[in-house]
């Protein structure tokens, strides 16, 4: 703590940190020192900057210092806190599951959006859940809905997560390979964010997911299509007609996953939805209704 002698209260702390991790090449050093002070403090961001000149107590320096030592390695600040918030909830996350990305949020937008006028029970599967968000978040949206969620991984994220925000009984959580499991069926709705950067692409990705999520969870194959070629043709058998494929997809995918709807005429209504920052991030597609 040699180092720290000369920095007592708050704003200097996270003066130092921000310099820290300015330095590792962080993408949002202030933000990452920020969340790292508050939840080291337990308390909140807008309390930081209420009382920017507390003193720190000696434990409560070195707890945030060795919080920052571990985010100048680029360990994600959701691994160090153990939560990541996505659609405005906070869920339970470790080196187990994907840490959930702001643009899935699209991929529920237009779920929602395309279950608006169901009132009758919904039946949802969720393809790959990893901390369980889709289906969660699905879950409280749609209290009339049921859901299966599928993963290799034990599922104990997220179990946990279901629990945290009270939809454990209508969410059932299947630990088994989506490419071998029974997907039982039909549905009103096939989610998924499946695994979709190219394998040898993964050395390129940033520190924080080159080093820490797990390698199943990203690696789509020779050209991340992989979970693509399996999932859409094996949803047009497991969809009721009319029913939803909903699909997150990497940015230069859009083509390659419309031409496997495309293929074989199963699906119709083929649509392409950008996210926030104008790239393609969701295929959606309906189940062709036979004769109709």
């Amino acid at each position: 703590m040699k180092k720290m002698d000369r920095c007592q209260n708050l704003t200097s702390f996270l003066d130092w940190a921000q310099h820290k991790l300015l330095q590792a090449e962080v993408a949002s050093p202030r933000l990452d020192a920020e969340v790292l002070m508050a939840e080291s403090l337990n308390i909140s961001r807008t309390e930081l900057m209420t009382y920017p000149d507390r003193v720190l107590s000696r434990i409560e320096a070195e707890n945030f210092c060795s919080r920052i030592e571990r985010r100048v390695l680029r360990e994600p600040v959701s691994h160090i806190t153990g939560v990541q918030e996505f659609w405005s909830l906070e869920f339970s996350v470790n080196e187990k599951v994907l840490t959930p990305r702001p643009e899935t949020e699209i991929l529920v937008e237009q779920c929602l959006k395309a279950l608006a006028r169901k009132s009758s029970p919904v039946r949802i599967l969720d393809l790959g859940t990893g901390s369980g968000i889709l289906a969660i978040v699905l879950a409280k949206e749609i209290p009339q809905s049921q859901i299966m969620a599928i993963d290799k991984s034990t599922l104990e994220v997220a179990r946990k997560n279901a629990l945290r925000h009270a939809v454990a009984d209508q969410v059932c959580f299947v630990s088994a390979d989506l490419m071998q499991a029974d997907w039982q069926g039909p549905y009103h709705l096939i989610v998924s964010n499946p695994p979709y950067i190219e394998s040898e692409n993964l050395f390129k990705c940033m520190p924080e997911v080159r080093q820490y999520e797990p390698v199943q969870a990203l690696d789509g194959g020779r050209d991340g299509l992989d979970y693509y070629r399996f999932i859409v043709p094996s949803a047009w058998e497991k969809l009721e007609d009319d029913g939803l494929l909903a699909l997150e997809i990497g940015h230069t995918q859009a083509a390659a996953v419309v031409a496997l709807m495309e293929s074989g005429s199963g699906y119709q209504d083929i649509q392409v939805v950008q996210d926030y920052s104008g790239y393609d991030r969701v295929v959606l597609a309906r189940k062709r209704i036979l004769n109709g």
